[in-house]
């Protein structure tokens, strides 16, 4: 297998699962050890990964995570975020999705369901492009500086004429004060929206968003119906969800 080749496969593993450990690229591949590690560190290099410990994720840009979390930990917590949010959608309902790893793999657990899904994310229609069940509609708009997205003019005219029942948000963190916040501005004006065009917004956020980085508010805790969260997140910060009357779920991620 050619280099382009592998990277091609990694990213694909990455995008299907949100992380993978070298010794799961090995077998999948068939290559070394030694070959997976020099193409996990050339990719971080060009900005289409992060290594960490044992494995990799996609880049720290499509989630905020912190360089050390450990990517078995950080995988597990959003699967067991992602499970909690597909148990909060009726069938009927209309889904907004989020760009992001979690949020992608709200929409395998999705799948099956008679709901429509509206998103920006090319990684969810990736998820959802052979169900038919599920109504898919895709948002246009231009490519983005992150890997499957799409942003600009065009996504958000659209999302101006979305009326949706729920949507899932991620960010890049919740700071103190309960502003959750992102890091480009274009991200930020899509985001802004997704909370406008919703009946109920949901933050997905693992506790190491707690505090985030990330200079642009695209809202406030008290805005929010629900905040799913793991253990360890900061208790004062979720208790800003209850100026607004919204709902602290505390998701325990699934043991080793």
């Amino acid at each position: 297998m050619l280099t382009h080749q592998r990277e091609a496969a990694i990213l694909e593993r990455l995008y299907a699962v949100g992380g993978a450990t070298v010794e799961e690229l090995t077998a999948l591949l068939a290559v070394s050890g030694s070959t997976i590690r020099r193409d996990l560190e050339r990719m971080e290099q060009s900005g289409q990964l992060r290594r960490v410990h044992g494995g990799a994720h996609l880049t720290v840009h499509s989630e905020g995570v912190d360089q050390s979390t450990d990517l078995d930990e950080d995988t597990r917590e959003k699967e067991a975020i992602a499970r909690e949010a597909a148990s909060l959608v009726a069938d009927g309902d209309v889904v907004l999705l989020d760009i992001g790893v979690t949020t992608m793999r709200i929409a395998r657990h999705l799948r099956g369901r008679d709901i429509t899904i509206i998103t920006n994310s090319l990684a969810v229609l990736d998820a959802l492009r052979d169900d038919t069940a599920v109504t898919l509609l895709l948002l246009g708009g231009m490519v983005g500086p992150k890997p499957r997205t799409l942003i600009g003019p065009l996504t958000e005219q659209a999302l101006d004429m979305v009326h949706a029942d729920i949507a899932f948000i991620a960010s890049n963190g919740v700071r103190p004060d309960g502003s959750i916040v992102v890091e480009l501005s274009q991200e930020a004006s899509i985001k802004r929206r997704l909370f406008r065009a919703a009946d109920r917004v949901v933050l997905t956020a693992t506790s190491s968003k707690f505090p985030g980085r990330g200079s642009l508010r695209i809202g406030h805790l008290s805005e929010i119906s629900v905040l799913l969260t793991t253990p360890g997140a900061d208790a004062d910060t979720l208790a800003h969800c209850a100026a607004g009357e919204g709902r602290v779920i505390v998701v325990e991620p699934a043991q080793h």
